[in-house]
C-alpha cells in the first residue's frame, strides 16, 4: 500500500502541473466574487491542469472541480474547503482560484444553522486525503478521446478506494449536503400519491439518495435545487456603461 500510495502521490503530482488552457468565459475578478459568495455556495471551477481535461471529458462538462465557500468558519476568511489532489481536504482562499473561470451555485431556502452544518462537516474533514486510486483511475482516459461510452462516464469517476477518508472533490461537497438530507441531483421516482375521500389521484416524487461516489462536479449546475449566482449582475451590471472599441461603435 505504501509503494501504491508512493506512485499515485507522483501521478497526482505531474496531473496537477497547469497547462496553458483557455477558459469558455472571461474569468470573474476576486472582489466581485467575494461580494457575491455566501457560507454554502458551491464554487465550480473550469481547471487548467492535465486532470481537468480527464474530468471535463468524463463529465462531459465545462467544471472540472468543484469547492464548498465556508467563509469564516472555523477560523479564517472567505474561505473554501476542497479537495487537492496532491494535499487532500484543506482550507484555500480565494487566490486559489484566481484567473479562473468560475460558477457559483447556491442551495436555496437554507437557514443560517443549516449553512453552518454544511460548512462544519467541509471543514471538520479537514486533513483527510484524496482518493489516489481514482487518481490512476483517470489517468487512463487523458487521451484525446478514450473510448468509453457515455453511458459509462459517470461510473469512471466512482472507482474510488471506497475510504471514506479518501474524499474526492465533488464527493465531499455532496456528502456535506447528505447530512441535512438537502438534495443534490437525487433519483427521483413517480408513485401516485394517497388520496382521500375519493378524490382524482395524483402523483408525487419519491426522492432516493444517489451514492455519494457518483457524483460530479456538473451536477451542482444541472441540478433544479440550485440557483445559479453571477457575480456581474449581483453587482449592478448595466450594458450601457460597457466601453467599446471604434469599430465596434462604427457597426
Amino acid at each position: 500500500m505504501l509503494v501504491f500510495d508512493r506512485i499515485g502521490r507522483r501521478l497526482a503530482e505531474f496531473l496537477t502541473e497547469a497547462r496553458d488552457i483557455r477558459g469558455v468565459s472571461p474569468p470573474t475578478s476576486r472582489e466581485h466574487l467575494l461580494a457575491a459568495l455566501r457560507p454554502g455556495d458551491v464554487l465550480l471551477v473550469e481547471g487548467n491542469t492535465r486532470i481537468s481535461a480527464a474530468i471535463k471529458y468524463l463529465t462531459q462538462s465545462t467544471w472540472s472541480h468543484a469547492a464548498l465557500f465556508v467563509g469564516s468558519f472555523g477560523g479564517g476568511a472567505d474561505c473554501f474547503v476542497e479537495a487537492d489532489l496532491v494535499a487532500g481536504v484543506r482550507r484555500v482562499g480565494i487566490d486559489e482560484f484566481d484567473g479562473l473561470h468560475t460558477r457559483v451555485c447556491r442551495p436555496v431556502g437554507l437557514d443560517r444553522a443549516e449553512c453552518a452544518a454544511v460548512a462544519r462537516y467541509a471543514v471538520e474533514r479537514i486533513g483527510d486525503r484524496y482518493d489516489l486510486k481514482n487518481v490512476i483511475d483517470l489517468a487512463r482516459y487523458l487521451l484525446p478521446a478514450p473510448p468509453v461510452p457515455v453511458r459509462w462516464r459517470r461510473r469512471m469517476l466512482a472507482l474510488g478506494s471506497g475510504d471514506p477518508s479518501r474524499a474526492i472533490c465533488s464527493t465531499l461537497i455532496a456528502q456535506a449536503f447528505q447530512a441535512i438530507n438537502y438534495p443534490v441531483l437525487p433519483e427521483v421516482k413517480l408513485r401516485p400519491a394517497p388520496t382521500t375521500g375519493g378524490g382524482a389521484a395524483s402523483i408525487e416524487e419519491i426522492l432516493s439518495i444517489r451514492h455519494h461516489s457518483l457524483f460530479a462536479p456538473r451536477d451542482f449546475d444541472v441540478s433544479p435545487y440550485f440557483q445559479i449566482v453571477k457575480p456581474t449582475i449581483e453587482r449592478g451590471f448595466d450594458f450601457r456603461a460597457l466601453k467599446w472599441t471604434p469599430e465596434r461603435m462604427a457597426g
